[in-house]
């Protein structure tokens, strides 16, 4: 069986099916889509439709954090688009766990500027949809430490949770591992960052434990030393204090998570790893970690793996990236539903949002409406796709399908503009705002002569 990485081809949706049996993978495919369009419940309150655009940092906010300009299309843009599930991006919740001088940073000096970020994004919504309750969206704000991956300032030292052999050699030159004492200091700060994201309009918030930022990281924090490291009791203590603590203090708003639930960094680094194979998952502890967050009343999750700066593959299967993969996407793309799936059915009365179809193209609509109905989640999530086509929900709920010519081509240069510290978006379908600055980065890297960027972009 040939399964090696391959550039998206297909023509018609037949012969998508044709190579997913020829390669023996189990990724559901449906022609109907009519369970997109349901409603979920989340508690008290309803996600209108089944689709969701995941978080994905657009590095576009002032030096003090609040949205720009850029950022307010962005989301005005995504709340046009139809989804009925809108998962803001990161928001750092101290000043030093910021991944950028342009990250989110909500705070009480900024809180006004997030709270007209979420009446923007109602108003985009009922503008397009007027009277049409299934397009008003839910609203999620991902909270975050970023770790290892902390960049405040171009000198600022990176703060990690443990040594790691497999990621250490990506750090900046300055990097520390953060005491126990300055982790416990971080709870209030998750917790006023929440009651500020009430304030300003959210639903829910999002204890971003994924894709081995800090809180992520700590969930494979086998050696660490101390009160966080070590035993999985230890390595889950701290993520489950702050969600006891944020509960405690804000009734009424919800509170979700975006775990990485397979890493694919060799044990005992990775988190929900095989001892033996870093590319098998071994869930054990992510279904435990899952139990004790439903016990908790969490009833939203979203499921990733892999770490983006890593090993992009395994979570972003892609045309282009940074290194060509061994495998093929769709062998990438099935991991990630297995995962997916399993977290689902440990946990199935909770809404598990997945991730992991842009490569798919048009046809990630026909694999979500499979993956609903298989139980292998209940919310499609997408990410990059949305980057790209923001409007792919209203395409699917109203036109009955995505547009090729829309889609996102997996090429990675919205990954390429983050990592260069400049606003990310879509250079290829939204061209006028994000091609000019990839332009700028390729004649900085000198891959292109500044003179004809015209003829790259």
């Amino acid at each position: 069986m040939d399964t090696k990485h391959t550039r998206f081809s297909y023509r018609s949706l037949d012969e998508l099916r044709a190579d997913i049996e020829r390669m023996g993978l189990d990724i559901p495919v449906s022609d109907d889509l009519s369970v997109l369009a349901e409603p979920v419940r989340i508690g008290e309150k309803s996600i209108p439709n089944r689709l969701c655009v995941l978080p994905m940092e657009g590095r576009d906010a002032s030096p003090e954090g609040e949205p720009t300009a850029l950022s307010f299309r962005r989301y005005a843009r995504f709340a046009r688009g139809g989804a009925g599930l809108l998962w803001a991006e990161a928001d750092a919740v101290v000043a030093e766990g910021r991944s950028s001088p342009a990250q989110f940073y909500l705070n009480p000096r900024t809180l006004d500027s997030f709270s007209r970020l979420c009446t923007s994004m109602d108003c985009a919504a009922r503008d397009a949809y007027p009277d049409n309750p299934r397009f008003q969206p839910y609203k999620v704000l991902q909270l975050t430490h970023s770790g290892r991956y902390s960049k405040p300032d171009p000198n600022g030292e990176a703060i990690i949770a443990a040594e790691n052999p497999f990621l250490d050699p990506y750090l900046p030159e300055q990097s520390r591992v953060i005491s126990d004492e300055e982790l416990r200091e971080l709870i209030p700060a998750y917790v006023n960052a929440a009651v500020l994201a009430k304030r300003a309009g959210f639903d829910a918030v999002d204890l971003k434990a994924c894709h081995f930022y800090l809180m992520s990281e700590l969930l494979g924090a086998r050696t660490r030393p101390g009160a966080f490291g070590g035993s999985f009791e230890n390595r889950r203590s701290l993520l489950l204090e702050i969600l006891d603590r944020i509960q405690d203090k804000t009734g009424g708003l919800d509170v979700t998570l975006r775990i990485s639930a397979f890493d694919a960094i060799p044990y005992p680094y990775g988190f929900g790893v095989s001892e033996q194979d870093p590319l098998t998952p071994a869930l054990s502890e992510p279904l435990e970690l899952v139990r004790l967050l439903r016990e908790r009343g969490v009833r939203l999750l979203a499921v990733s793996i892999g770490d983006p700066y890593y090993n992009p593959h395994v979570g972003r299967p892609y045309d282009n990236g940074f290194y060509t993969p061994t495998t093929h996407p769709l062998a990438d793309t099935a991991r990630i539903f297995r995962v997916t799936r399993a977290i689902q059915q440990a946990v199935p009365d909770v809404a598990v949002v997945s991730t992991g179809m842009g490569w798919l193209r048009e046809y990630a609509a026909n694999v979500a409406a499979g993956m609903i109905r298989g139980g292998y989640c209940t919310i499609a999530g997408f990410g990059r796709q949305a980057f790209a086509y923001p409007d792919f929900a209203r395409d699917i709920l109203l036109s009955g399908g995505m547009q090729r010519n829309k889609c996102c081509t997996t090429c990675s240069n919205c990954t390429a503009l983050m990592r260069s510290q400049r606003p990310a978006g879509c250079p290829i379908r939204d061209r006028e705002v994000y091609g000019p600055l990839l332009r700028e980065m390729l004649v900085e890297r000198g891959k292109i002569d500044g003179t004809r960027v015209a003829d790259h972009v």
